[in-house]
């Protein structure tokens, strides 16, 4: 071991002198470990963040996922009766790529929902029970009655269980379905309407689907809103993430009246307000592990004007300003590195562990820090991503070798004699 390394280890704290040392050796070690503290409380904070935004927004999208198709092919300006007519030839055109696994009609329009004097505006989606399997994981989410019952000319709906809550109804009531066309006669506007049976209720987990969707066949859909409705095909495919690829492959085989389009692009306001926010989390909790590096800076300063005898002793000694420049790199690259490997452990014991931590803070406490209705879920996710460790591992380590330079290059300059004149 070269003696710049064994003394700037003894510096940070890492390695101890035979003797003990004294006042001005336990100061030094003393604001060492609180850089290597801070570092490591920054970068611990900055994973966790960042590791339960990741799993908040998987979360959500698989919730999304699980209700809507990877892909819609529909037919704007078309009646969905006509759409409807050709689209078994329109899934079959579709399923020519491998990457399709399910197809399955659908009819979507907006309409409201009337039980006696509660109202509610509803997105309807006009589905095949039978082959709705398929596309999404709506049977699976039942939690009242079966998808089944959605046959052609039953005029039932299966509703959201937040929604059925709104209005009051349950499994056997009736509610009222209002299309927004309607027809004019001489007492004016009459909206098109039809009574509906609710027949079930679904749970997707995700509160904005299951306050506003509703579902019916597709055939008694295309009845209803004959004028206003937009329908095609749902698709699934094998890998989700390849939505834009495999969409993109469609539209250069299907006929250029087929519109396709992919999850990403349905929900793209909702993903790239997520993605912003996690950038913007990124640079704010970044200014930790910089506040951490600034701590490091100032600690580095104090130990280069605590340790001027020692710096003047190695210079008369032969010692080069190279020399001493590299002790108190080593010093505070050491504490970098200590500091942000500890944080990288502690933060992803943290972020592997916070569904087990934050329910027993929650029930310590009697406290709800999610409540459904406002983050759309009722637990903390968690979804630690191996790039964002790295990223936060190197930024923290270049912050902390860039808060050494300083000090380093001040110790270095120092003249040995006019040190030695003034101790």
């Amino acid at each position: 071991m070269s003696y710049e390394l064994w003394i700037g280890a003894r510096y940070a704290g890492l390695v101890r002198a035979r003797r003990r040392g004294g006042r001005g050796d336990r100061f030094v070690s003393f604001i060492a470990a609180s850089s290597m503290a801070g570092i490591a409380l920054g970068v611990a904070a900055l994973i966790v963040v960042l590791s339960v935004m990741n799993g908040f927004q998987t979360q959500v999208r698989d919730r999304m996922l699980s209700v809507l198709p990877h892909i819609e092919l529909y037919v704007p300006r078309m009646a969905p009766e006509q759409v409807l007519s050709q689209w078994r030839t329109i899934a079959d055109n579709a399923r020519q790529n491998p990457e399709v696994q399910g197809t399955a009609p659908f009819v979507a329009a907006q309409g409201m929902i009337v039980r006696g004097e509660a109202l509610s505006g509803v997105q309807i989606r006009g589905i095949s029970p039978d082959l709705e399997s398929g596309v999404s994981d709506l049977a699976g989410q039942m939690i009242s009655g079966k998808l089944d019952t959605l046959t052609a000319g039953s005029y039932s709906v299966v509703l959201g269980n937040q929604l059925a809550n709104s209005l009051g109804v349950g499994v056997g009531d009736t509610v009222l379905v209002l299309a927004p066309q309607g027809s004019i006669s001489p007492a004016g506007f009459t909206p098109r309407m039809r009574q509906f049976t609710v027949s079930g209720l679904f749970s997707s987990g995700y509160y904005e689907y299951d306050a506003s969707l509703a579902f019916i066949n597709y055939e008694d859909a295309a009845k209803v809103f004959r004028d206003s409705g937009a329908s095609g095909v749902r698709l699934r495919i094998a890998d989700m993430q390849q939505a834009p690829q495999v969409a993109q492959a469609l539209r250069d085989v299907l006929p250029s009246y087929v519109h396709a389009q992919d999850w990403t692009q349905n929900n793209r306001t909702w993903f790239a307000a997520v993605q912003t926010e996690k950038r913007m989390m990124f640079l704010i909790l970044a200014l930790i592990v910089a506040v951490a590096a600034f701590n490091l800076l100032s600690s580095l300063v104090m130990a280069v004007k605590d340790k001027r005898s020692d710096i003047a002793i190695l210079r008369t000694l032969g010692a080069g300003p190279g020399e001493i420049a590299r002790i108190f790199l080593v010093q505070g690259s050491l504490i970098g590195i200590v500091g942000t490997l500890l944080g990288v452990g502690f933060g992803t014991l943290l972020a592997y562990n916070i569904d087990v931590i934050v329910p027993f803070i929650e029930r310590l406490l009697g406290v709800q820090f999610l409540p459904q209705q406002i983050y759309f879920i009722s637990e903390l996710p968690s979804n630690p991503q191996m790039n964002d460790i790295v990223v936060v591992a190197i930024t923290s380590l270049v912050l902390s070798l860039l808060a050494t330079l300083y000090p380093s290059w001040r110790a270095s300059s120092l003249q040995p004699a006019q040190v030695l004149r003034h101790d």
